[in-house]
C-alpha cells in the first residue's frame, strides 16, 4: 500500500485519508474516490489529497476485517457488518464468555495491522452486548499477513458465549435457634431471584436443623424431585472442610471437591459433588443480591464450564470484587426485579429503533398504505421485523391514524413482534415532528442512539440497519449515521442520544434532516449496495412498482 500524497489526476480509486468538507464537498476519511468524486475535486480547485493506494496483494480493511470476525467468532455471537476496518461480534444468547487468551495474544502479534480485542473471559453478557471487535488499523493489510492470521485462529474460534442452562436449583437452609424466619424468607427469594438471572429455577427448598443428618436427608428429597444443583445456606458460616454442612454433604454420599476461594466476597465457599451434580455450600455474602464469589461459580455452571480445584484456585486475579456493581437482567418474558442481576461489563452503547408508523397516507389517496400487504405481510409489519432482527436492542412504533389496525398489523408477526414497544401520539395530524416527540419520549432511558425508520420503507433490510450500527461510534465522531446510494442520502438515520434534545425542538413535518447540515462534522455517511435506503412507498403508483418487483433489487426484509 503506497501512502501520501496523490495528484488529482492519479486519485481514482485512491482511499481518503483525511475528511474534504470545502469547496461544498463533504468527502469523509476513508471514501475511495470515484472518477465523479474526482472531477468534483478537480472543479473545486484541490490538485492533490493525501491517500492510500491500494496494491495488488493489498486486502482492502472492512474485508480484513470480515474474515477474520467470521473465522474467530464462536458459538453464541453474530459478526457485524465491517466498517472503517472494523467488525464487532454480538452476543445472540445470554450467556459466559469464554475466550482463547494464548491464541488471542498470538493474533494481535502478528503484525500492528491486526487487532482483536475481547471483553474479559467468562463475564456473563446479554443478547445483543458486544463481546468483541476486530480492528483493522491502516486502510489494508498485505495477503500474506492477513492469511497468517487466518492461520493462527484456524478451524478453532477464539472467542464464544456459552450460554446458559435451565438449571434446577435445589436450596437447603439450616437453622439454629434464634434464627428468624424472615432471614430465611429473603435468602430464598434472592436464590430465586439469582436462578432466574442465569435462565434457571429454585425447584425445591428445605429448612432444617442445623445438622448433618438433617442436611443429608434434605439432599435425598431434594434429589428425589428432579434438582441438578444443590445449594445449602448455613445457619452458620463453614469454617472448615469438616464443619456440619460439609459432613452433612458426605453422610449422604456426596464428597468435598474444595473449600475456600479467592475471592472477596466470598471466600467461604464450599465446592462438592452430589451424585454427579454440582453441591455448594454457600458463604454467608450469598444471602445478598449484591455480586459475589458465588455468583461467579453459578454462572460458570449454569453455561456447562467445568468448575472444580483448578477453576477455584484460578479465580484470585480480579477476585477482589469489593467495588463491583450488578445490572439488572429480566427474566424471559418478564421485569427486572431490585435484586433480580447479573454481573456484566460495560457495554457498547445501546441501540434503538423508533419505527414512525402515525401519518394518514393522504397521498396514497385513500387506504392506509402502512396496512398494504407486501408478499402477505403488512408494510408497517415487515419494517418491524426488520428492526427486531437487526442488533437494536429495543424496538418501538408510534402509532397514530389508525392506531388499533396498525397495532394489529404489527402483532401479526407472532414472535417477532414480541417486547415491541408501542406509544400513541394524539396530535399526528400536526406532523411527522409530533411522532418523533412521542417516540423519543417513550424510548428505554439506557439508550445510547435511536435509528428513526419510515413505516413505508419495507425494502430496508437488518443488514443494513446493521451496517449503519457498525458505523456509528461518537467517540470517534461518528454521531450520525447516513445511509448512501451512489452518493445520494436516505433513511433511516440513526442519532446520537446527544441530539434528542434538539430532535425534541422540531416542528412539522420535516423531521430532523436540518440537523444532519448543522452538524456536518459528526455525520458519517455509510454507502450501501442497494437502493432500498431510498425507497418509500407514498403513492398507489410506487406501490404497485414495489409490488411487481421493480421497485428494489434488495432480499425482503
Amino acid at each position: 500500500m503506497k501512502f501520501g500524497d496523490v495528484p488529482i489526476d492519479a486519485a481514482e480509486g485512491a482511499i481518503l485519508a483525511h475528511a474534504h468538507r470545502n469547496g461544498g464537498l463533504n468527502f469523509a476519511k476513508g471514501r475511495r474516490l470515484s472518477a465523479d468524486d474526482v472531477a468534483r475535486l478537480r472543479a473545486a480547485g484541490v490538485t492533490t489529497v493525501i491517500g492510500a493506494t491500494l496494491d495488488a496483494d493489498d486486502v482492502h480493511e472492512d474485508e480484513a476485517a470480515r474474515l477474520i470476525a467470521h473465522a474467530a467468532g464462536g458459538d453464541g455471537l453474530t459478526p457485524t457488518a465491517p466498517f472503517t476496518g472494523r467488525a464487532n461480534l454480538f452476543a445472540g444468547v445470554t450467556g459466559i464468555v469464554t475466550v482463547d487468551a494464548a491464541r488471542i495474544d498470538a493474533l494481535n502479534a502478528i503484525d500492528e495491522s491486526i487487532t482483536i480485542a475481547t471483553l474479559p473471559a467468562f463475564a456473563a453478557v446479554l443478547p445483543k452486548q458486544m463481546v468483541a471487535t476486530i480492528k483493522i488499523i491502516p486502510f489494508a493489510v498485505p495477503s500474506a499477513i492477513l492469511q497468517h492470521a487466518l492461520d493462527v485462529i484456524g478451524r478453532e474460534p477464539l472467542v464464544s458465549v456459552a450460554a446458559f442452562r435451565s438449571l434446577r436449583a435445589g436450596l437447603i437452609q439450616t437453622s439454629l435457634p434464634g434464627t428468624r424466619a424472615k432471614v430465611l424468607d429473603k435468602t430464598t427469594e434472592t436464590t430465586r431471584a439469582r436462578m432466574a438471572g442465569v435462565g434457571g429455577t429454585l425447584a425445591g427448598e428445605r429448612r432444617v436443623a442445623h445438622d448433618e443428618a438433617a442436611i443429608a436427608a434434605a439432599l435425598a428429597d431434594l434429589r428425589a424431585e428432579g434438582c441438578d444443583l444443590f445449594l445449602i445456606a448455613g445457619a452458620s458460616a463453614i469454617v472448615d472442610r469438616r464443619d456440619t454442612i460439609p459432613a452433612g454433604l458426605e453422610r449422604a454420599g456426596g464428597k468435598v471437591t474444595h473449600f475456600g476461594m479467592p475471592v472477596d466476597p466470598g471466600n467461604l465457599l464450599l465446592l462438592g459433588d452430589f451424585g454427579g451434580a454440582p453441591a455448594i455450600g454457600l458463604p454467608g455474602c450469598a444471602k445478598s443480591p449484591k455480586f459475589n464469589g458465588f455468583d461467579q461459580v453459578l454462572q460458570r455452571l449454569a453455561a456447562g464450564l467445568s468448575v472444580g480445584r483448578s477453576e477455584i484456585v484460578g479465580m484470585g486475579v480480579g477476585g477482589l470484587l469489593a467495588e463491583t456493581t450488578s445490572r439488572g437482567v429480566p427474566r424471559a418474558g418478564g421485569s427486572v426485579a431490585a435484586d433480580e442481576t447479573l454481573q456484566t461489563p460495560p457495554q457498547a452503547p445501546r441501540i434503538a429503533v423508533l419505527v414512525l408508523a402515525a401519518g394518514r397516507s393522504s397521498r396514497m389517496r385513500g387506504p392506509n398504505k402502512l396496512l398494504a400487504e407486501i408478499d402477505g405481510v403488512p408494510m408497517v409489519a415487515r419494517v418491524v421485523r426488520a428492526a427486531r432482527a437487526s442488533q437494536a436492542v429495543s424496538v418501538t412504533v408510534v402509532l397514530g391514524h389508525m392506531a388499533d389496525e396498525v397495532r394489529a398489523a404489527v402483532a401479526s408477526l407472532g414472535a417477532a413482534a414480541d417486547a415491541v414497544r408501542f406509544v400513541e401520539n394524539p396530535a399526528y395530524a400536526e406532523g411527522l415532528s409530533t411522532s418523533l416527540r412521542a417516540g423519543l419520549g417513550a424510548l428505554p432511558a439506557d439508550i445510547g442512539g435511536v435509528l428513526v425508520c419510515l413505516g413505508d420503507m419495507p425494502a430496508v433490510s437488518p443488514a443494513q440497519l446493521d451496517r449503519l450500527i457498525a458505523a456509528f461510534n461518537p467517540v470517534e465522531g461518528r454521531s450520525i449515521c447516513v445511509p448512501t446510494v451512489g452518493g445520494k442520502r436516505g433513511n433511516p438515520v440513526l442519532w446520537d442520544r446527544r441530539f434528542f434534545a434538539e430532535m425534541l425542538e422540531v416542528s412539522g413535518d420535516a423531521g430532523a434532516k436540518h440537523l444532519i447540515g448543522e452538524h456536518a462534522e459528526l455525520v458519517c455517511e455509510v454507502a450501501m449496495d442497494d437502493e432500498a435506503v431510498l425507497i418509500d412507498l407514498d403513492t398507489p403508483e410506487a406501490l404497485a412498482a414495489f409490488r411487481a418487483g421493480s421497485g428494489t433489487k434488495t432480499e425482503a426484509a
